[in-house]
């Protein structure tokens, strides 16, 4: 069976955004697949994940965000169930609270006791490797499901 370039995979970008408090921002998509998820969205042609991971947080959040680590790249190809899709994920700090806005229908502050369900995409996974890199220092490890 032969793939065409056009197939993918399609470069997305998340970022795990820390406010005061040890609190994280979360969003309710309001498109499919509905669940609530970390901000983001793909990467513009022409764009640096970087620069999209700040636009994307923006647009859905209305937080300036300012990159502090890059936690892992996830690219299991069945983690978005629409196509598949390598993002890397991002930590980043802001001030001030959420604001919903472009993709997202709402936007609320969590802490790891707090997690809303369900999680979209494979957010669960991403957000139980940002807890225990907060706890260890230790980044997640590759997964067996990306190599």
């Amino acid at each position: 069976m032969g793939r065409r370039a056009n197939d993918g995979p399609h470069l997305a970008v998340d970022t795990i955004i820390e406010l005061p408090g040890s609190r994280i921002v979360l969003i309710a998509r309001r498109n499919e697949p509905h669940g609530w998820a970390i901000p983001g969205g793909f990467v513009d042609y022409g764009e640096s994940v970087e620069t999209a991971a700040v636009r994307e947080a923006l647009e859905e959040t209305g937080l300036e965000v300012t990159l502090t680590e890059l936690l892992y790249v996830y690219s299991d190809p069945s983690r978005d169930p629409r196509q598949h899709t390598v993002t890397p994920v991002f930590v980043g700090r802001a001030e001030g609270e959420p604001q919903a806005g472009d993709d997202a229908a709402r936007a609320i502050t969590v802490d790891e006791s707090t997690l809303p369900a369900p999680l979209a995409f494979d957010h669960a996974r991403v957000l139980k490797d940002y807890f225990e890199f907060k706890r260890t220092g230790r980044r997640p490890p590759p997964h067996a499901t990306d190599l």
